[in-house]
């Protein structure tokens, strides 16, 4: 067993060499102290000596990345006498440091295609239980279109888009009734949409909430300035419990501008956005004297959320008056929500959805539908999980339009 013989005090510092040799030592003295034990107890028969001192010396080879470069020169001395041991220490570290550095290349590639990639949001998808109820609440209510509706009796539902301009340049709903399904539950994750309304919010819900109203829905907040700002806001209610943010905003190409969903961890998510989904970081607006005007009536299983205040985090593909953007909101304390089964999906463009998937695994989502074509239409997609379980579809760019015609 080597000896580590103890250093006089001194006020002077280490220097470095010294430090790795004292962890050389340490890591040493553990190494033939397990096999030693290994030997003559028999303590851990499970582990033959040989992979015992392979387990040692990845160790050791992970501790010279963390002071030193591969090749640095420690003598023979501190590999527990094994001369070999050094040859094979030497091997492990540059091992590893070429496999840190693949995976450091790889990165870098997927974040530089990611960026490049053409990605646009295409669709959020979500459950209700009247088709035609729905539709026309959004016709009439909304101002929204009805651009395409088609029923799949074998598979039991029916789908109708609707929006502010047509699918191949505009971001829209997609709504989804399962045959005999009239309710749903919409959670605690979801949290709204927005509606951009080039009028003063004021006027907007002041010439519509009776017939809001009269059609299903309800208002759950009057129109005025949102708290900590002058914007006018009001949110209401579809018949289903959706809820809709108007926002008072100047002419802009995407009406319907934002999808609202709670996290638990921000910085996280942000960061997963930005890497995997290659969406920027719009802005960021902390409001820690203020709780989440939508949030007032809901309930965890911990807690309310009356009284939580909130982080926000805009993230998209563009500017927010000329794009759809997702925002991401974290209640301060809140790190799990019921997602309920209401909310489905946001669909987004891409060139390759094989790429998009390998980016996803990479940067730490869960792919649940591998890339490929769906079946009878071959329109290529691949489906994946956020961090917080919030589902994302992305869809061939030239397949979509495909599909569109």
């Amino acid at each position: 067993m080597v000896r580590i013989i103890p250093m006089a005090s001194s006020t002077i510092r280490p220097s470095p060499a010294s430090s790795s040799f004292r962890i050389y030592d340490t890591a040493n003295t553990c190494a033939a102290s397990l096999v030693s034990l290994n030997s003559s107890s028999r303590r851990f028969p499970y582990l033959a000596r040989d992979s015992l001192v392979a387990v040692i010396l990845k160790a050791r080879a992970f501790l010279l990345l963390l002071i030193c470069d591969g090749d640095a020169a420690v003598p023979q001395s501190h590999f527990f006498g094994l001369r070999a041991s050094s040859k094979i220490w030497r091997g492990e570290s540059r091992s590893i440091s070429a496999g840190n550095m693949a995976q450091a290349s790889t990165a870098a590639s997927l974040l530089e295609w990611v960026k490049k990639d053409k990605r646009r949001m295409l669709h959020v998808v979500y459950r209700v239980g009247d088709l035609d109820r729905t539709i026309k609440f959004y016709t009439e209510c909304l101002g929204m279109k009805l651009l395409r509706k088609r029923d799949i009796p074998e598979e039991k539902y029916a789908n109708a888009f609707l929006g502010y301009g047509p699918e191949d340049s505009h971001f829209v709903v997609e709504l989804t009734y399962n045959y005999g399904v009239d309710s749903y539950d919409i959670g605690s994750g979801f949290g709204h949409f927005g509606i951009a309304v080039e009028d003063s919010a004021v006027l907007m819900v002041g010439k519509t909430v009776e017939l809001i109203k009269a059609k299903g829905g309800k208002v759950t907040r009057e129109p005025g300035p949102v708290k900590g700002g002058s914007t006018v806001i009001a949110f209401i209610e579809d018949p289903d419990g959706y809820k809709f943010e108007l926002l008072e905003r100047g002419p802009t190409p995407e009406p319907l501008c934002q999808v609202m969903l709670r996290v638990g961890d921000l910085d996280r998510s942000i960061n997963f956005y930005e890497k995997a989904f290659g969406m920027e970081l719009l802005r960021k607006r902390d409001n820690p004297k203020y709780k989440d005007e939508n949030q007032h009536f809901i309930m965890t299983k911990e807690h309310s959320l009356r009284d939580n205040k909130y982080t926000i985090a805009m993230m998209g593909y563009g500017p927010e008056d000329k794009n759809a953007v997702m925002e991401l909101t974290y209640n301060y304390g809140v790190t799990e929500y019921d997602k309920g089964n209401a909310y489905a999906q946001i669909a987004i463009g891409t060139d390759d959805v094989y790429r998009t998937a390998e980016a996803v695994k990479f940067f730490g989502g869960k792919v649940t539908r591998e890339p490929g074509p769906l079946p009878g239409i071959s329109t290529k997609i691949t489906a994946c999980l956020d961090p917080d379980g919030w589902k994302t579809v992305f869809v061939d760019n030239i397949d979509f339009l495909k599909e569109l015609e």
